[in-house]
């Protein structure tokens, strides 16, 4: 079997060898349809850019970081996984890193001259950097910089998010509608680097506000880790809570939820007959969870796509714009842990 060529791939998608040379390179800006047409003959062919001379003509590495706080979050891995895909299609080879969430490994990451020569551009989902730690970054520099996540709002760098407040907010509505009346938030972080857990309250309380409920704020409980062990914690005090358990529970991320729920299962709560239980990223431990699991579900192939799109943008020149700010879609997915059906098919897929 022959090795698909540009001129193959031109072929099958009906434009010039030069479109899908800026198509795959990002030289040059190229319509949305043709785009996506070039985009679908490289998948169908199986196309790879001749990376050795590319990389000697540009100066380039071929290669893309991807650094996010803990990859055995099971949101992170699935999200790499999206993110990879979808460089690979631009002829990019992806490295993944962790930071753990620590400041100086963050700062490192965006700052280090010598990741210059190994990385043509770095996507973060920063944990622990502020404003003013990316202040101190050339935003012209050679070696592009897109944000993933909250963390980091309205800088100089490109910014690929999901509404956070609006997700957290049809979740808690969602269990309104159930008729459970006593909700409890799990996994607040009413601390510098928590605004993405801030979000997800502040949706949790206009939830309230719009069906003029009042929020039992003995019901947010604060957790310093989206692990099921906090989530499994948490639970176990509301179980012991001075006015009885709740009948509801928001869990800000799905291994909270998983943890909740087998604390809820230990202590022969039904699920989710006395508590429902709704948590956020459906990750596909979720789906196949029993009971499965209720989650609001980030469009992480969107996120990759965008992410890799600015990143190709960036790195292409053909975007000399400021800092963009890019919204990724989220659903809803009612399954069987807030009374819904299980299917495991329907579940957004990273």
């Amino acid at each position: 079997m022959t090795t698909p060529r540009l001129r193959d791939v031109a072929e099958r998608a009906g434009v010039s060898i030069r479109t899908v040379s800026n198509v795959v390179n990002g030289y040059a800006p190229v319509s949305d349809e043709k785009r996506a047409r070039v985009e679908a003959a490289v998948a169908e062919l199986g196309y790879r850019p001749n990376l050795t001379a590319r990389n000697l003509k540009s100066g380039r590495t071929g290669m893309l970081a991807l650094v996010v706080p803990e990859l055995d979050v099971p949101y992170f891995s699935e999200l790499a996984r999206a993110v990879v895909t979808k460089a690979r299609q631009h002829g990019y080879t992806v490295v993944i890193d962790q930071t753990d969430g620590e400041p100086d490994r963050e700062r490192e990451l965006i700052m280090g001259d010598s990741l210059a020569a190994m990385f043509d551009g770095v996507i973060l989902s920063p944990l622990a950097l502020s404003q003013a730690d990316l202040a101190q970054r050339d935003p012209t520099s050679s070696r592009p910089l897109v944000l993933l996540g909250e963390r980091i709002a309205e800088s100089a760098y490109d910014h690929v998010a999901i509404d956070n407040v609006e997700a957290a907010r049809a979740a808690t509505e969602h269990l309104l509608d159930l008729g459970r009346t006593r909700i409890a938030a799990v996994g607040d972080q009413p601390w510098e680097t928590g605004e993405t857990a801030q979000l997800r309250t502040r949706g949790y309380r206009e939830a309230h506000q719009a069906r003029k409920r009042k929020v039992d704020e003995s019901l947010i409980v604060t957790t310093r880790r989206f692990h099921r062990f906090n989530g499994a914690e948490a639970m176990a005090g509301l179980l012991q809570h001075p006015k009885g358990p709740p009948d509801a529970v928001f869990c800000y991320n799905d291994l909270l939820a998983l943890g909740a729920i087998r604390t809820l299962l230990t202590h022969g709560v039904r699920v989710p007959e006395d508590i429902a239980v709704v948590g956020f990223d459906d990750i596909e431990a979720g789906r196949y969870n029993t009971p499965s699991l209720t989650t609001i579900s980030p469009n992480k192939a969107t996120i990759a796509w965008l992410a890799v799109d600015r990143m190709i943008a960036r790195l292409g020149k053909r975007s000399d714009s400021g800092p963009v700010e890019l919204w990724a879609p989220y659903e809803l997915i009612v399954r069987e842990s807030s009374g819904g059906a299980h299917p495991v098919a329907g579940g957004s897929q990273a």
